[in-house]
Order: structure tokens, then C-alpha cells, then sequence
């Protein structure tokens, strides 16, 4: 590091997805999850060890860090949940005393909090006049807009709450940030569709992906009329984006619960689906019908962005961000020339807007100008010890066989087109909840099988999940028509009807069916909607690069299944002990390591 430099570590935590970034001179050097080392997915503790991380790998001590920036402002978020509870009186008040304890303890003093946590840890008495925050929705706006290749953006915000704010809509120029707009609790999308998510059997913070990926068995006639009853009784829909929930119907603020479950159930005409049961054609129909309606919001909130910023750029943060199904819609429309999403848009990515928005804050330190994605492929993360990762293998009596750069990437060709699915890790781990190609599970997506295998015998999960293509841009172009930036998974596309199965004289009635069928010629990666969620390659220095590459000219088709290196309920692998054992104790055949190629024993 340089004299003089300026460096700022960046925290989030204390509610889901804790993290913590590194950035020096305003350049993102290292970021990762609390989950990856303590295994516990979503985590809300303290990332000590994501802060120890971040350090060791800038190669600096905490006293080398300028400024502190944490991604809330506490006293802000306090505020509201004393309105919150004043106004739910006597439910309000329950849940008050019941969370009391925690704030009082933690968070009320929060500056003291990360110095003591920081004492234990380093032995350091960091200065608390250097401990700053920023409100939650800078903190995603910053997130978005500094790492962007725009110079001048439209910025919006969504999700569930911050301090009060639900959604934001700011511009980002000449770099700075100004917040023009804000929604305010208790109306908010991301919470309307942790409700849905909450009442379909998936963990709220947790299971809204899986919400996003159960919508497309829906069938349309249903989900018109349960849309319906969505916009009559659930939420009133405004041209400017806003909304106002009925909260008759939700008990977030009164109770430790999402929603009223008998007044749901009467509402639909269907039981709450417990985590344990069945995933039936209803469960699908509403899934479809929130998600529609979720889409529709998202669009006039965009265009209402369009219009208070005159803009033709567009960038988006939030944890309704993640929502690849809508962020594709939106991108379609082209109500903006141009769209960038943060890849890691939930609140881990709010460690890396408070640092490097925090940088600006209080440097007044600007970039005069933009010219890439400043994310680095999201591989801001740890490399693998491959020295432990090959001892552990040895141990477990597996197959070990060391390949050239070339040789391995054929080698790998070969497996994938024998449709064994195989293990890769190569590089920096990813930040954000996507794997991209460092800590990935890669298989044949011309096989629809290779999806049930994956997971049934690695993730051990739910058969409706799907996977996403990873592919050449060439390849975005010819089999999807698409041409706009999708390098992180954030966009799904319709495949081109000339690669789709015609169904003949099929029909698809039940769930089952519609689950087993091969919907294109990439079965593996293509939803019974014909959609995929898009990862594009186009840096030749990418993991995936050469990979791609032998594929297309073995294959005919430059596209590789991708998915995270996991079990189903576990973060991404992290540690050689990970990787090594999800490799043996999963249906995985093999394991690419850097240039090793591990198989099990026979």
C-alpha cells in the first residue's frame, strides 16, 4: 500500500447477511460474508472474521484504517421501531419489551459495540471518533452507483426496510450522491414478498429465491385471479411506484410473525404450507401471482426514476434487486439505455457501499471518471489452500492427477459431455450470493437430468430448483437474443423459439410433470417458461473462459450448467475442509482444484 493512502473498512450486520469490505483509495480490495467462515448461512453476528479476513488479505493492521463506516444509522432504525410500536399498541409494545434486551445490549450504543468487538479480538482500542455510519439506503445506493461503469445514474433502491426507508430513488453524478425519494415502513415490496414467501412454507430472508423459482409452474388463468384479490385487499398500487399495504392482513411491527395466517387463509382459500410439506399447482399459482405483482411495481418504479432523473442509465441495490425474473422485464422495456445491478445487491453488499460510499462522505475524494465494472467479477474473496485442500484428499484416499492449463481444460470437457458433474474452485472466492466461477458446481446443461441429479444427490433439495447457464456473449446473442450486461446471474432471458421443445399433443397438467420436463435444447438450465437466468463470459482471464471456449468447439454450444459449490441450507464452500468434504460426503464425481483434477476411489 502506498503513503498516504486512504482506507476504509466497511461493515454490515446485526440483521441477516453480515459482511465486511476493505477499500483502499476507493478501490474494493477484499470483501466477504461472516457465513463463509462461521457456516452459519445469512448470519446477523458481528464478521469478525470476515474483518480478519479483509485485513490479512490487504496486508494491513486495524491501526492502518483511516475511518470505520458501519451501514446503518442506529438511532435512526430505533426511532422507528418506537413509532412502530407506539402505533401497534398492545401487540407493539410485546414485541418491544421482547427485543428490548438485544438493543440495549448491542445496538443502541453500536460505536461502543464495534469497539469492543474490534478489542477482542485485535487487541486494539480503535478511536470511536472514526467509527462513522451511513443510513441503510445510502449504503445500498453507494454499493451501487461507485462500483458501476456509469459516471452519472439513476440510482433505485429497493427492499424491505433500512432505518424507515422501503425504496429510494437517487442520482449519482460527477461522484456524488443525492437521494431524491424514499418509501417508508410499514409499505414495502420486499416485505410484501417475504410475506408470500413466509406463507408458501420458505424462510423469510431466506427462501425469496426459491419464491422466484417455484413462479413460472404457475399457471396464468389462476394467478389472474389471485392477482386480483393481491390488488383489491393486500396492497393498493400506485403510477409512482409506491404502495400501501393493508395491515389488516400483516402483523410485522405488532407481532414476532409476518402475517394474520387464518385471515390469508380465508383470503385464498388455502392452508399456509408448512417447510416439511408438499409444493403443490397452488402454491405455484400464488408464486406466480406475487411475483407478477412484484414485477409491476418494480417497472413503474423504474419509470418514475426515469422521470425525476431524466437520466439513461440506471443502477439498482436492495435486496428486491436480486430478483433476476423482474430486473430481465425491466431491462426489456428499456425504459433506461442502460442498467447495472450490484451482484452482492442484499446487505452484505452494504458493507461495500458503506466503505467506499463512506470514502466519498468524508474524503470528498471524487473519480472523475468511469470506465468499468469495478467489482472484479465479484472474486474478492479468499483464495483455497490447495496444499491443505491435496493432503485432506490424500487422506480420504482419493484420486489425485496434476494437468497443464490445456490439458486440464480438455480433460474437463470431457467430463462435462460424459454428463459427471464436478466440483470447481478455482481462484478468489466470490462476494454476494451467486457463485460465478470460483466456488461453482459445473455439469452438461444439454442434459435435463444433470438437474434432478444435482439436486437430489449434492444439494439434497427441492427438484423444482433451477440452474443457471453460464456462456460466451456469442452465445447470449444466438440462443437467448440478448445483448445487454448480464455478468453476474442478475437478468433471466427467454431462450430463442427455435431451441425450444415443442410439446405436441402433451399436455402439462400436474406440478410433477411440468418439474420433468425438458423445456428446450439446454434442458438443464432452461424453466418450463423457457427462461434462464444469465451468466455472461466475456473476459478471456475469466475461470470459465477456456472452458467455455473447448466447449463450444467440442459441443456446438459455448455454455456450461452453473451452480454454488454447496449442499442445500450450507453457505458456499470456503475453507480445503469444505471443499473436500462436500466433495466426498455428495453425489459429486469430480473435483477440479486449481490444476488438479480428484476423482474418488473406486
Amino acid at each position: 500500500m502506498k503513503s498516504g493512502s486512504i482506507v476504509v473498512l466497511g461493515i454490515s450486520a446485526f440483521y441477516h447477511d453480515s459482511a465486511a469490505a476493505i477499500v483502499v483509495d476507493g478501490e474494493i480490495i477484499a470483501a466477504a460474508e461472516e457465513e463463509r467462515f462461521t457456516r452459519k448461512k445469512h448470519t446477523s453476528d458481528f464478521p469478525i472474521n470476515a474483518i480478519n479476513f479483509c485485513l490479512e488479505f490487504s496486508e494491513l493492521t486495524l491501526n492502518e484504517v483511516d475511518e470505520i463506516v458501519f451501514y446503518d444509522k442506529p438511532f435512526l432504525k430505533f426511532e422507528r421501531i418506537l413509532e412502530q410500536t407506539y402505533l401497534n399498541i398492545p401487540g407493539g409494545f410485546k414485541l418491544f419489551r421482547k427485543g428490548i434486551p438485544n438493543w440495549l445490549e448491542t445496538k443502541i450504543n453500536l460505536r461502543k459495540t464495534i469497539r469492543k468487538e474490534l478489542r477482542n479480538a485485535f487487541g486494539n482500542k480503535f478511536p470511536g471518533d472514526r467509527i462513522k455510519f451511513t443510513t441503510h439506503h445510502y449504503a445500498h445506493a453507494a454499493s451501487a452507483y461507485y462500483p458501476s461503469p456509469f459516471a452519472e445514474a439513476a440510482i433505485l433502491v429497493i427492499d424491505g426496510v433500512g432505518e424507515h426507508a422501503t425504496a429510494s430513488i437517487g442520482i449519482g453524478r460527477e461522484g456524488k450522491i443525492e437521494l431524491l425519494k424514499e418509501m417508508h415502513f410499514p409499505d414495502s415490496v420486499g416485505m410484501l414478498y417475504s410475506a408470500f414467501t413466509y406463507f408458501l412454507g420458505f424462510r423469510v430472508n431466506n427462501g425469496e429465491y426459491k419464491l422466484m423459482g417455484l413462479s413460472p409452474y404457475g399457471n396464468e388463468f389462476e394467478a389472474s385471479s389471485i392477482i386480483e384479490k393481491i390488488k383489491e385487499e393486500l396492497v393498493q398500487l400506485n403510477e409512482d411506484g409506491s404502495i400501501k399495504l393493508n395491515m389488516d392482513y400483516f402483523a410485522f411491527g405488532k407481532k414476532d410473525e409476518m402475517i394474520y395466517d387464518k385471515t390469508w387463509e380465508v383470503l385464498f382459500q388455502i392452508k399456509r404450507r408448512r417447510e416439511e410439506e408438499q409444493i403443490i399447482q397452488e402454491h405455484a399459482d400464488l408464486a406466480l401471482a406475487i411475483q407478477r405483482v412484484t414485477e409491476e411495481i418494480i417497472e413503474k418504479m423504474v419509470i418514475e426514476a426515469k422521470a425525476l432523473t431524466g437520466l439513461n442509465q440506471l443502477v439498482l441495490a436492495g435486496g428486491v434487486a436480486l430478483n433476476c425474473v423482474a430486473n430481465g422485464k425491466i431491462i426489456d422495456k428499456a425504459i433506461f439505455d442502460k442498467v447495472w445491478i450490484q451482484p452482492a445487491a442484499g446487505d452484505s453488499g452494504g458493507a461495500i457501499g458503506a466503505a467506499i460510499g463512506g470514502h466519498y462522505l468524508v474524503h470528498k475524494n471524487i473519480i472523475q471518471s468511469w470506465t468499468k465494472d469495478r467489482m472484479k467479477g465479484t472474486f474478492l474473496g479468499s483464495d483455497v489452500d490447495v496444499e491443505k485442500a491435496i493432503e485432506l484428499a490424500e487422506k480420504d484416499g482419493l484420486n489425485i492427477k496434476r494437468y497443464v492449463k490445456r490439458a486440464l481444460t480438455e480433460a474437463v470437457v470431457d467430463l462435462i459431455v460424459a454428463d459427471k458433474l464436478v466440483g470447481w474452485v478455482n481462484g478468489r472466492m466470490e462476494f454476494g450470493p451467486r457463485a460465478l466461477g470460483a466456488r461453482s458446481i459445473i455439469a452438461s446443461p444439454l442434459n435435463k437430468a444433470n438437474q434432478t441429479k444435482i439436486n437430489r444427490d449434492v444439494k439434497f433439495r427441492e427438484d423444482f430448483r433451477p440452474f443457471a447457464p453460464a456462456m460466451l456473449r456469442e452465445e447470449a446473442v444466438r440462443l437467448y437474443g440478448y445483448k445487454g450486461e448480464a455478468s453476474y446471474m442478475q437478468v433471466v432471458n427467454n431462450i430463442k423459439e427455435e431451441y425450444r421443445t415443442k410439446l405436441g399433443s402433451e399436455v402439462l397438467d400436474s406440478l410433477d410433470e411440468k418439474i420433468k420436463w425438458s423445456s428446450s435444447v439446454l434442458g438443464a438450465v432452461t424453466h418450463v417458461d423457457f427462461s434462464s437466468r444469465l451468466q455472461i463470459v466475456e473476459e478471456e482471464e475469466h475461470p470459465f473462459y477456456d472452458l467455455l471456449k473447448v466447449l463450444k468447439e467440442r459441443t456446438g454450444y459455448g455454455v456450461v450448467l452453473n451452480t454454488s459449490f454447496n449442499q442445500g441450507g450450507e453457505p458456499i464452500v470456503c475453507s480445503a475442509e469444505e471443499i473436500i468434504n462436500t466433495f466426498v460426503n455428495t453425489g459429486l464425481e469430480y473435483l477440479v482444484l486449481e490444476d488438479y483434477i480428484i476423482s474418488k476411489a473406486k
